[in-house]
């Protein structure tokens, strides 16, 4: 029997781990198969055309063989379009990557998740002073295209309609459900309806992205809740490295600076 072969799939690399001394396994993220992995031979190698290529958050287009849980990658070529983010960008779409690992099952394709996803890293690169509602717009079309997202237009328990001036908060069980008064973040209907609305969208990356404007800071608790708990962690190991990242490189304030040049005492 001939062995399988798919040739200049649309792909991204999510992750390398070693494999032996010259080779990788790759976890790639591809618009028709899904996450899938395979082993790069030799590309640690100096003189392999694959090393300066197989990049996470590159547009690649990847040709692989076989039928096993693992393929083996073919040829790989730089599909061109953007620039790779960087600096805090590049820690946004490992973000980004950590999430698809985490959530997506091997070998079931998102086409549609896969564009969204292209475009949110062709944006991370571009705007800068953009990134946390890129995040969320993708958190919540991610959740959405793997069917752990709840309907945003309506009570979770009642399927009653939701009622403008009254707060709501997501559970990971319930759906939306009215805010009690321990609930430290809500939005009230008309933004819910709003981001179902951005959700149903032609264009919904872009919609959702300015739906979160006038709600990203609490919608972003309410959604770091849903990921841990579908994901089953309690923090994610990149957006730990972001907060790592900002305290080193916060500006000292002059009482942090007059406390550190002052005497120490135990």
């Amino acid at each position: 029997m001939a062995t399988r072969r798919t040739s200049e799939e649309p792909a991204f690399v999510l992750h390398r781990y070693d494999w032996s001394e010259s080779s990788l396994i790759l976890e790639v993220f591809t618009r028709h198969h899904g996450r899938i992995a395979m082993v790069a031979k030799g590309v640690k190698k100096p003189t392999s055309q694959f090393r300066p290529v197989l990049l996470p958050l590159q547009p690649l287009h990847l040709s692989w063989g076989g039928d096993a849980e693992v393929r083996t990658l073919k040829a790989a070529q730089w599909q061109g379009g953007h620039v790779m983010p960087t600096g805090d960008a590049l820690l946004s779409g490992s973000y980004l990557n950590e999430l698809l690992m985490r959530l997506l099952a091997r070998d079931d394709p998102h086409p549609g998740l896969y564009d969204h996803y292209a475009l949110a890293v062709q944006l991370l690169a571009e705007k800068s002073d953009a990134q946390q509602l890129i995040l969320r717009a993708f958190e919540l079309l991610l959740l959405r295209d793997i069917g752990l997202l709840p309907d945003l237009s309506c009570d979770g328990s009642t399927l009653a309609p939701l009622q403008d001036a009254v707060g709501y908060v997501v559970s990971p069980e319930t759906g939306l459900r009215m805010a009690h008064g321990d609930d430290t973040h809500s939005l009230d209907g008309v933004q819910w309806r709003s981001l179902q609305a951005a959700l149903d969208d032609h264009d919904p990356l872009i919609a959702t992205l300015r739906a979160c404007a006038g709600c990203q800071q609490s919608l972003q608790p309410q959604l770091r809740a849903l990921l841990h708990y579908h994901s089953g962690v309690r923090v994610f190991r990149t957006r730990q490295l972001m907060l790592d990242v900002q305290s080193l490189v916060r500006p000292r304030t002059g009482d942090d600076q007059d406390a550190s040049s002052g005497p120490s005492t135990s």
